[in-house]
Parts: C-alpha cells; structure tokens; sequence
C-alpha cells in the first residue's frame, strides 16, 4: 500500500513546533493531541523530529531545567522521511533498520504528513483482512 493512501485514510495533518518552542510546550501540545512525536518545522521544512523518548531520556539527564530548554536543543535533527509514493512496506523496513516510530511524509522539500508505526500496523491489518475476505469468497464461490 502506498504512503499517500495511508494518509487519506488518516488524514493528513501534522502537528508541529518551532525550533523555539520551550518542551514544556512541546509537553502541553503532545498531551493536548495525545501524540508521540512533533515535526520541528521552520515553514514547510522540516528542521528535526521530538518523540516521547527525546524528552525522556533528556530529562534523565538535565533534571526539570530542560522544561524551559528550546526543543532545538534535543530535536533529532537527522531526520529520517519518506514521501507519498513509498510503499508501506519500504516504511516498515526503514523504521526497523532506523529504530524509528514516526516518519514526517515529503513532497518534494514540503512536509505533507507523518506516518507512525501504528499507522503502518493498522493499514497491515485492513490489507490482511482484505485478503481474507477474498479468499474466502474465492473457496465458498469456487
């Protein structure tokens, strides 16, 4: 299954955060959409990526001081992403070998989506049961 069908049946929306935006607020917006990761985003570029993980083991780290930290300072800046016409398959390898959990979506230098691991587990299961389901009518009609 393609990215970009991944995304129509999700939606398309990514919440983001600028490179100044303290982790207390990155905090309140991850809560507030009840989400794993923000694209740290200049415009329409992406400039890094935050996860959970980020800020946790980050705050192991540097105590409660980090809260008032610009996510600049713990962004993963080396962001790994793909675009809308890679497979969900292609995705699943590059997340294994890349141990990443959310991947931002391009087109071309804009960011257009991000797909998680759920995502592509979701859409794994809707194919599966699709296959299923054709089989079946396959042995009952003969």
């Amino acid at each position: 299954m393609l990215i970009a069908e991944i995304l129509r049946a999700k939606g398309a929306g990514v919440v983001t955060a600028t490179p100044e935006t303290t982790v207390a607020q990155l905090l309140t917006e991850m809560a507030r959409h009840n989400i794993g990761a923000v694209v740290v985003a200049e415009g329409r570029r992406v400039a890094g990526i935050v996860s959970e993980r980020d800020v946790v083991r980050r705050l192991e780290e540097r105590g409660a001081d980090l809260l008032a930290v610009p996510v600049s300072e713990i962004m993963t800046a080396a962001v790994i992403t793909c675009t809308t016409t890679d497979t969900d398959d292609t995705l699943t390898v590059m997340m294994t070998e890349n141990r990443v959990r959310h991947v931002p979506v391009m087109s071309g230098s804009d960011l257009v989506g991000l797909v998680s691991i759920g995502d592509v587990v979701k859409s794994r299961i809707s194919q599966l049961e699709l296959d299923r389901k054709h089989l079946e009518k396959y042995i009952t009609q003969g």
